[in-house]
């Protein structure tokens, strides 16, 4: 089950912990949520666990799901220009907005056996990165729209669930 928008969880950060069986068991659980929603990346909130994980796809072809598992994600730095794209949740569906976020992003995170990894990911996987990291973080992606921006979303998202 997807947690909906505006459950207080999704505003929650998820503090870092050692990967232990418990994280592992949300990554997997994480894993197959995400690809039965074939979704681009989820953070581990959305399944209802405040917990430092989430899935991307790592793949550019955005018609390609080549998906990891990240625990303990962070982001180390950002590059490039900032470049406005669209972007939306599974727990607020039929929502998108444009978001602007910088072009490239180094990712430091734990893999399953708790190794520390690094990479840099470009274009639409940096944009995933950097969207389901700042969940992980706390932020919900309407946040990072102006205030009149993300009221005028709210208004027509609640008008539409209203209907």
């Amino acid at each position: 089950m997807i947690v909906g928008y505006p459950d207080p969880r999704l505003t929650r950060k998820a503090e870092p912990r050692p990967v232990d069986d418990g994280l592992r068991a949300i990554g997997h659980r994480l894993l197959k949520a995400t690809r039965a929603a074939n979704a681009y990346g989820l953070a581990a909130v959305h399944i209802g666990a405040v917990a430092p994980v989430v899935v991307i796809s790592a793949d550019p072809d955005p018609e390609k799901r080549d998906y990891l598992v990240l625990y303990n994600p962070e982001i180390v730095s950002t590059d490039g220009p900032s470049i406005p794209g669209p972007e939306g949740s599974v727990s607020m569906p039929g929502v998108e907005v444009e978001i602007t976020r910088p072009y490239a992003a180094e990712v430091a995170w734990d893999d399953e056996t708790g190794t520390r990894q690094h990479r840099r990911f470009d274009g639409l996987p940096a944009r995933i990165a950097q969207h389901e990291i700042d969940q992980v973080s706390g932020t919900f992606f309407l946040e990072r729209l102006s205030r009149l921006k993300r009221d005028m979303v709210l208004k027509k998202w609640k008008k539409r669930a209203d209907a």
